[in-house]
């Protein structure tokens, strides 16, 4: 993605009624680097930041005040639903109990959603996640680790909670 180009199309963006004009959000995004499939609704309130890449497959929806930050590579499969408040990142810091700051060195980490996955309200997606085909994170989980596919996940650090198999 290209940091001016998506700080301007945000600032666009953010302009536009919520749940409409999806064909010239996928143009802008376009623009900016965002790999966009076709089909894909994002709503105005989500942000998207960062130097990294951004992958969005076909008919996706991103939802109100969705969040992604990606200073490597977030992958986001088709037929996926993101639900309002989702926080999606790359990137996070080791804790260093001898530094000045225990927040230390910082480090990136792909995240892979796959196919038909649901991230329900206000769930956290953390760096070096892979969120399995047709799973489900529960409202308000925190994922640290990977979600296997078809299982509903939650919690806080989210664990799987049933399988839908």
């Amino acid at each position: 993605m290209h940091n001016l180009k998506l700080y301007i199309v945000t600032m666009i963006v953010h302009l536009f009624p919520e749940s409409r004009m999806f064909a010239v959000k996928r143009g802008l995004y376009r623009w900016a680097g965002v790999k966009i499939g076709s089909n894909v609704r994002i709503c105005s309130s989500a942000t998207f930041m960062g130097a990294g890449m951004l992958s969005i497959g076909d008919d996706t929806w991103i939802g109100h005040r969705v969040f992604i930050t990606s200073s490597s590579r977030v992958v986001i499969g088709s037929c996926v639903d993101v639900a309002p408040c989702v926080y999606i990142g790359t990137g996070s810091h080791r804790i260093n109990i001898q530094g000045d700051h225990i927040a230390g060195e910082g480090y990136n980490a792909d995240v892979v959603i796959g196919d038909g996955a649901w991230l329900c309200a206000c769930s956290v997606i953390l760096p070096g996640v892979e969120i399995g085909n047709k799973a489900v994170v529960a409202a308000g989980a925190v994922v640290t680790q990977n979600c296997e596919q078809q299982t509903i996940s939650g919690g806080i650090p989210a664990r799987k909670i049933k399988s839908l198999t």
